[in-house]
């Protein structure tokens, strides 16, 4: 049943992710909703996206988040937020967030991109690179220097239950004295722009590894990008991207990947679709009846010869 009149042509805001490139492994992400488990054999996910004054798909979804009401984020248009617990060591300097597409867009990029570009790169991502007029576009970024909230927790258990992130506003730092001692010894300093300048340095990275079976948590967002509406809003000037959007270039994706050896361990897609299109999908509430729960990690790293953890093993 569609309970809003949907113009001709007019087109809404979709998002899915996966852990991979393959939409066929995606899940639609209720915005501002519940947060949603994703698993392969490389990582264990949970992600929840929220968007100020969202218009889109699921339908009857909140137009906001209590999210944005907090004094940390009440200039971000959007956030993407999400921990992940690795099922293999991961080196700092390996891991890059950011985006890439499928096919070129230079043809399409609008009047006052390379200067929005540069205002990013200068203000926001120092570390941001990459080469938009590739056939394969992509802007990447080291993650642990670019990710807003980057905040450490423990080593978990198989009987551990997967994390909810939606109605919670992490913060930099720790969850506990034993993760905290994990910052000390990489001495990553306490604060956002702390640790954003240190890890700007290819030698922090480096010495940097995200271990196996421990769960890492960041947010990412930013008050210049309105992706309800795919526009770039900066000082002095907005980009109205949504008026370049055809059939073959509607998708921004955000990726999480290994550049060392093309490891992708998540995929968030933001689709504008046309809604005479997608109303003849099935938009079935994937989560409809279920609780919070996540449920059990089923997983936990085996031992090492490096330090243990002050936890109880035994699951």
């Amino acid at each position: 049943m569609i309970a809003k009149e949907i113009k001709p042509n007019q087109r809404r805001l979709k998002v899915t992710a996966g852990p991979d490139y393959n939409l066929k492994t995606h899940q639609v992400v209720p915005v501002n909703g519940e947060t949603i488990r994703i698993e392969n054999e490389h990582a264990i996910i949970s992600l929840c996206v929220k968007i100020k004054d969202y218009t889109g798909y699921p339908e009857n979804s909140p137009s906001t988040s209590p999210y944005f009401d907090d004094p940390l984020h009440n200039r971000d248009l959007y956030s993407i937020c999400f921990s992940i617990t690795f099922k293999e060591p991961v080196n700092g300097n390996n891991l890059y967030f950011g985006n890439d597409f499928d096919h070129p867009i230079r043809d399409i990029l609008p009047p006052g991109f390379n200067a929005a570009l540069r205002f990013v790169k200068w203000a926001l991502d120092p570390g941001l690179d990459g080469d938009v007029y590739a056939d394969q576009p992509y802007l990447y970024s080291p993650a642990l220097a670019s990710w807003d909230i980057f905040r450490i927790g423990d080593k978990m258990r198989k009987s551990d239950e997967v994390p909810t992130l939606h109605d919670e506003v992490i913060e930099e730092g720790a969850y506990s004295e034993e993760a905290a001692e994990t910052r000390k010894r990489f001495n990553i300093p306490d604060t956002v722009d702390g640790r954003r300048k240190h890890f700007q340095d290819e030698a922090h990275r480096k010495e940097f590894e995200f271990e196996p079976g421990r769960m890492y948590v960041a947010d990412f967002g930013n008050p210049y990008l309105a992706l309800n509406d795919f526009s770039v809003r900066l000082p002095g000037f907005t980009l109205n991207v949504m008026k370049y959007v055809g059939k073959n270039n509607h998708e921004l994706r955000y990726t999480l990947k290994d550049m060392s050896n093309g490891r992708v361990y998540l995929a968030v897609v933001f689709s504008a679709v046309l809604c005479e299109n997608e109303i003849k999908e099935d938009y079935r509430e994937q989560r409809n009846g279920k609780d919070d729960n996540l449920g059990k990690f089923e997983w936990e790293a085996g031992p090492s010869s490096g330090a243990v953890s002050d936890r109880d093993s035994s699951s």
